[in-house]
């Protein structure tokens, strides 16, 4: 299993949302390349880059702070938000970026999953976003009827092989993930799951680890300092 830090981007800063409300925002670095650095020094092999302003307008506004960032720290990153047309998609992995994580276009543009992964394979992750047991799309601002489960098993018949499950209830919480979900997630979705979403401490990891997940993204708790980042990768070691 591994340990995903997360840097969201917001105006070019490093922040933290709760329950990705804009108003609930704490900004922890200035500096997002000197944050992946720290994470990089730490024996980290993979970031999450989750680009907020482009998650809430539909279309990339960070790309040059994330182009930085691979640039300074040399890991492998996966981007989201806002990513929503094959040009866009060309652009950031023309970038040096390892995976593009399609959300919303998972709803509103499933021809172009397809086509994402016809010609990009595994580089092509869905962000798989919940609310309340529905599907939360546009920067978690509306939700479809539709549940996590049958949107997953829809996007495996187009191509794609991995997920990203967040509980938009749990994310940034520090209230522990949504186990029985990602369990469920994971046991039936027939993909690669990486949970997200709340993860508090060290045994939230242990957990996640016992399901099975192939990861566990990390924000606040790292931030705040409940999850120290050397511990965590050597439990999932």
């Amino acid at each position: 299993m591994q340990i995903i830090p997360a840097i969201d981007l917001r105006d070019g800063k490093c922040v933290r949302l709760v329950e990705g409300r804009l108003e609930a925002e704490t900004v922890y670095s200035d500096d997002p390349p000197a944050q992946a650095m720290l994470f990089k020094n730490a024996g980290v092999e993979l970031i999450h880059v989750v680009d907020l302003d482009g998650a809430f307008c539909g279309q990339p506004r960070n790309l040059e702070v994330v182009r930085e960032i691979v640039a300074v720290s040399g890991l492998k990153v996966e981007l989201g938000g806002g990513i929503r047309d094959m040009e866009t998609i060309e652009k950031i992995l023309a970038a040096g970026i390892e995976r593009v994580v399609l959300g919303t276009a998972a709803i509103r543009q499933p021809a172009l999953v397809a086509q994402a992964c016809r010609e990009y394979g595994e580089r092509i992750v869905l962000g798989l976003d919940s609310r309340d047991g529905m599907v939360a799309i546009e920067g978690w601002e509306s939700t479809v009827a539709k549940s996590p489960l049958a949107l997953a098993r829809e996007m495996r018949e187009l191509g794609l092989r991995r997920l990203i499950y967040t509980d938009v209830r749990r994310d940034g919480t520090l209230k522990g993930p949504n186990f029985e979900a990602i369990e469920e997630m994971h046991r039936s979705s027939g993909m690669q799951v990486i949970a997200s979403g709340g993860v508090k401490s060290l045994a939230c990891i242990e957990a996640l680890k016992k399901i099975g997940v192939e990861g566990a993204i990390i924000g606040m708790a790292i931030y705040s300092g409940e999850i120290n980042l050397a511990d965590a990768l050597e439990i999932v070691r």
